[in-house]
């Protein structure tokens, strides 16, 4: 029997913790997506960061299709060959030496959590458990990963939390030099804090909270879910900051939205995570390794990265001129290809009001909170689809503004 899909299906038969648009999209390209109507769409979302290649991409398609025939799945009794070529391409391009495989960027910050905890109670005793994390973060939605992010609105409702987790605000060293002790096992950041309203941090911040962990023998923890695989124009954000994690999480565009998290980390750390102490069934898996290969042997190119840094200009470029003519924006902040435009005090709440008229006008786009409108479009977006997405956001931006 075939079942007739439309968007009331959703509300019949789905757990009701998303709100979808109206409309569905059916197919991808590059950069563009279409719906069960057929209406196009300039896609400046790519999947909240994930698309970091566009739909479709043909050589991940080749890839996925050439494993698809050969192997599916193991179980992590046995390794496979895609998971370890992926591993070593992984190591020769990071400060980090040894690789953790899981499916999504909450199970990468999980493992991340709980090898810090892990290290830090073999090395220097049960005292050492505090982890330390940023107002506005975001770290994925396990009980542990939504504890530390610092946005309640998150993590309450649903019993006692994990405990031993402070929260400071975010570029303000003083306040994490208040907290952080010998007690500390890590200090967990994004080097570009995302759903928290894209805030960049200071070249003093991230510099001053790698010598705070060093000082009291606390791990640095970046977590580079969205920040990484070339969105900030170096293959990791930390690159660009000259400040090396201890443990590094990716996910998200790692699969070019296949769905694969990874940890990273050094020898040293990862001998604690003996056999046993953590796994993942699906972690690691052939398909998925195929997949996030090939997505890295095309962003970790220099005309890959270059070309995200210059593509970021063209959209600031054409944000600001936006501005210029409607006035609703304070600030365009952000790297590379993960924007943020905020929203002035006239229009302060209303992001949401802007990804709708967007989607009204043919374009989507991301919010980061409730006055920050969020763009992240893939990495290799066209100039002719930047150029055309940014006419049907300033259509989007009238119909917003009343003008």
């Amino acid at each position: 029997m075939s079942v007739q899909v439309t968007r009331e299906v959703f509300d019949e038969v789905m757990v009701p913790n998303y709100a979808p648009a109206k409309i569905i999209p059916v197919r991808g390209a590059g950069s563009r997506v279409w719906d069960q109507e057929g209406r196009e769409y300039v896609d400046f979302a790519a999947g909240i960061a994930v698309s970091g290649l566009g739909h479709c991409h043909p050589k991940l398609v080749e890839a996925l299709k050439t494993q698809g025939e050969q192997l599916w799945h193991l179980s992590n009794v046995m390794t496979n060959e895609p998971a370890l070529r992926l591993a070593k391409k992984l190591v020769a391009a990071t400060f980090a030496e040894k690789i953790y495989f899981c499916n999504s960027g909450a199970e990468a910050n999980e493992a991340a959590l709980k090898l810090a905890r892990r290290y830090a109670i073999d090395t220097y005793g049960a005292h050492k458990t505090q982890i330390i994390a940023f107002t506005q973060a975001f770290h994925g939605r396990t009980f542990f990963t939504v504890s530390v992010g610092g946005q309640a609105c998150y993590s309450d409702g649903f019993g006692p939390k994990p405990g031993d987790i402070t929260h400071v605000p975010y570029n303000d060293l003083a306040a994490l030099e208040a907290v952080i002790s010998d007690n500390t096992c890590a200090v967990v950041m994004e080097p570009l804090q995302g759903e928290g309203g894209i805030i960049s941090p200071t070249d003093e911040f991230a510099k001053g909270v790698r010598a705070l962990c060093d000082k009291h023998k606390a791990l640095l923890v970046f977590d580079e879910v969205q920040s990484g695989m070339g969105r900030t124009g170096e293959l990791f954000a930390y690159m660009g900051l000259g400040v090396t994690p201890d443990i590094l999480t990716s996910a998200k565009a790692l699969g070019g939205g296949f769905p694969i998290g990874a940890m990273l980390t050094t020898t040293a750390i990862a001998a604690h995570f003996k056999v046993g102490t953590h796994g993942s069934t699906y972690g690691g898996n052939p398909l998925a390794c195929a997949v996030a290969e090939a997505v890295l042997d095309i962003i970790n190119t220099p005309q890959v990265l270059a070309g995200v840094k210059q593509r970021e200009q063209l959209i600031r470029q054409g944000l600001e001129a936006i501005n210029a003519k409607y006035h609703c924006f304070s600030e365009v902040r952000g790297k590379g290809l993960l924007l943020g435009a905020v929203l002035n005090e006239d229009f302060k709440g209303r992001s949401r009001d802007f990804l709708l008229a967007a989607i009204d006008q043919g374009l989507l786009v991301l919010v980061a909170g409730a006055s920050v409108v969020r763009f992240a479009p893939s990495l290799i977006v066209p100039e002719e689809d930047i150029r055309e997405g940014l006419a049907r956001f300033e259509k989007a931006v009238a119909q917003v503004v009343g003008a």
